[in-house]
């Protein structure tokens, strides 16, 4: 049977692909350009479904951090569209097969939540203000399916995901020799870090595809909470790299970076637990920051 992805040709989308052919699955990724194992949105909205499709997933999503890129408009309109439009493509597919998939797993973000240095959150915590938390509301909302399709819907809502091929480390490690810099904690250090391996993400997608009773959100964070000091000696040891102990990357550096209104998802954090993906039976991978970090030193330093 297969799987259709949206953004399957990213950072977690070829992690998830890799798996799911681990385990007998067609992964078939939604792409702008066609090509092997691939369609375009174009062929989704015209054609629908795969007639073996088991489960459909929505990756899709600008990145959010991206250097000396102003919020403006323009900005946001593209961060907007790059997630809502595709998942509402695919959630219209999904309604539209005459034999609906199994499940619908789309993804989110913690943003979700409202940064907080002493509140905890679950998948049942209520949503924030800022226009993050406005983001991955009608993200989420974008994947409402009617009540007359049968398909599971699931929203895994993500934290920072470390890998040795992508995201955050890859931005921290753009060349071999980054690997002797020094490093040092952002801002005040102390901000919740909520994180998750790239396995584990892909392993959460993965579980909620095969098992049938995995329905609703559930947080793709790992169960130990960190913050980012606690991160930055982690990555540090797994690197065996320099740390100037109590110096730090002022918060001003970050604003000059990201500006303002996205320096705050660096500058501060949630302390997010995956009590329902717990509940539900998921086992991590690495549930630990330790264990993440030896992993990934690892495969980085190997392909490099």
């Amino acid at each position: 049977m297969s799987v259709l992805i949206g953004g399957g040709t990213g950072f977690v989308g070829r992690h998830l692909s890799k798996l799911l052919k681990d385990k007998g699955y067609k992964a078939i990724a939604v792409s702008r350009k066609p090509g092997k194992e691939r369609v375009t949105w174009a062929d989704v909205k015209k054609n629908g479904l795969p007639e073996d499709c088991k489960a459909v997933v929505s990756l899709s999503g600008r990145l959010v951090l991206e250097p000396f890129k102003r919020l403006d408009d323009a900005y946001l309109k593209d961060l907007y569209d790059s997630r809502i439009e595709p998942t509402k493509i695919l959630a219209n597919a999904v309604s539209e097969a005459k034999q609906p998939p199994q499940a619908f797993v789309t993804i989110s973000g913690v943003g979700f939540y409202p940064p907080s240095e002493k509140t905890s959150y679950t998948e049942d915590s209520e949503g924030g203000s800022d226009w993050l938390a406005k983001l991955s509301r009608e993200w989420e909302a974008a994947s409402t399916l009617p009540d007359t399709v049968s398909t599971r819907r699931v929203i895994v809502r993500s934290g920072v995901v470390l890998g040795p091929d992508g995201g955050m480390i890859k931005q921290l490690l753009p060349v071999p020799l980054a690997v002797y810099l020094p490093m040092l904690p952002i801002g005040s250090g102390k901000q919740w870090f909520p994180w998750i391996h790239v396995r584990d993400i892909a392993g959460i997608i993965a579980y909620a595809i095969e098992n049938d009773r995995v329905t609703g959100v559930l947080n793709g964070v790992a169960p130990q909470h960190v913050n980012n000091d606690d991160f930055t000696k982690s990555f540090c040891k797994a690197f065996k790299k320099m740390s100037y102990g109590p110096l730090f990357v002022p918060g001003l550096a970050m604003n000059l970076v990201y500006g303002q209104d996205r320096a705050m998802m660096v500058l501060q954090g949630q302390k997010v637990k995956p009590e329902r993906t717990l509940e539900m039976g998921y086992e991590y991978c690495h549930p630990d920051i330790d264990s993440a970090m030896h992993d990934i030193s690892k495969a980085f330093l190997k392909g490099n």
